[in-house]
């Protein structure tokens, strides 16, 4: 059947299409079989289960200016713990894997190449003892606050 999207709700992406037989007929992102998602406006191809739009394809052409985007994705948080990560520093800190452990790759990558030299084992291992002191002191909001971010 083919119908016409009346609406969007931009928190859940559930939303409802008028169909050419005049019922309204509800959907879920999931729902969508393309890849550009609901856009209100748009004249759409679709299946029927009761009252449920399925397998719902734009029809060619009929895409208006104003997409609505599917809900952002549950983000995952980052359970990193400041002890394990002091002990890397403490461990294997001139190496900078406390660095990649915590996310900062730069800084990791950094420290990985200083080590190469003399010069740069010496200034790695101060570094990495600073951070070994840094994570047992810092207070576990603040630490979650820097390390625990939403991936």
């Amino acid at each position: 059947m083919r119908g016409q999207v009346l609406g969007v709700d931009r928190t859940t992406g559930d939303g409802q299409i008028a169909g050419d037989d005049g019922q309204r007929y509800r959907f879920r992102p999931e729902d969508w079989s393309d890849k550009l998602g609901p856009a209100v406006g748009a004249t759409v191809d679709f299946d029927i289960n009761e009252s449920r739009a399925l397998s719902i394809y734009h029809v060619p052409g009929s895409v208006p200016a104003h997409v609505a985007h599917a809900p952002d994705r549950p983000r995952r948080r980052t359970n990193r713990n400041k002890i394990v990560a002091a002990l890397l520093a403490f461990f294997l800190g001139t190496l900078g894997i406390h660095r990649f452990y915590l996310g900062r790759t730069g800084s990791g990558v950094v420290m990985l190449i200083l080590t190469c030299t003399l010069v740069g084992l010496l200034v790695t291992g101060l570094w990495a003892f600073v951070d070994f002191i840094r994570y047992l002191i810092m207070d576990d909001a603040e630490f979650d606050a820097r390390y625990n971010r939403d991936m």
